[in-house]
């Protein structure tokens, strides 16, 4: 049965209209407005965390603020054109964690290892050195494949410091985020049943996050490190 709980077409409206008037002027004499569409897609955003807690355990939800830190940036439009939520996984026995950004023409959903600390890189890297089979069987599997696509993330070009450039696994072991990103149309989006794909989608994803909270909790011998 699709979902009635929905973003709607006002929201993605207003966001368009604050894209094309990024400044405090025009932002503080519609702030209303704003507050009203920012409180219905936290609803939203509660809502996906909802489901995600029947398959997962989610330690906390955090919205993002439509303010931009322009400090460090050469794009000094104080606001952003969207809004988005990240959702972490419970503990040190899961890790990683999910992401919905909503915006109009550029809508996505994300999971993975945005940010891993380097322990947690290295210790990737060397499983992926010593076998990276079932790494590839897992984000191979025609499934995961059919929603997510391909792995995704930044890299080194060439080899971190320690390993074979020439190792047959190099284009893993390079990596520096472990990700995946699906992204949505905006009719795909306003859609009925737009919160029941996202947590299709989150579902989908759950053989790899096995894997990977079984790497990052084990040493190479496959001993518990907790």
């Amino acid at each position: 049965m699709a979902s009635k709980i929905t973003v709607s077409k006002e929201v993605f409206d207003f966001l368009s209209q604050l894209r094309a008037n990024n400044n405090k002027e025009w932002f503080e004499e519609n702030k209303p407005t704003f507050k009203s569409h920012e409180k219905s897609v936290k609803g939203f955003l509660e809502s996906v965390k909802e489901q995600l807690e029947h398959h997962d355990e989610i330690e906390k939800m955090k919205m993002f603020r439509i303010y931009r830190d322009v400090r460090f940036s050469k794009d000094k439009t104080p606001y952003k054109s969207h809004l988005a939520a990240s959702f972490s996984r419970l503990g040190a026995h899961l890790r990683g964690g999910y992401y919905v950004h909503l915006s109009p023409g550029d809508s996505m959903i994300a999971t993975g290892f945005w940010a891993p600390n380097k322990e947690d890189l290295m210790r990737i890297r060397k499983e992926l050195e010593m076998d990276a089979n079932e790494f590839r069987d897992v984000i191979g599997h025609e499934k995961l494949k059919s929603i997510w696509g391909d792995l995704q993330g930044d890299e080194l070009k060439s080899a971190p410091k320690g390993f074979d450039k020439n190792h047959p696994d190099i284009d893993l072991i390079r990596k520096q985020q472990y990700v995946f990103i699906r992204k949505f149309s905006d009719k795909e989006v306003l859609s009925d049943n737009f919160l029941d794909e996202v947590d299709a989608s989150f579902r989908a994803i759950r053989p790899y996050f096995d894997l990977m909270s079984d790497i990052l909790t084990t040493n190479l011998n496959g001993e518990s490190v907790l």
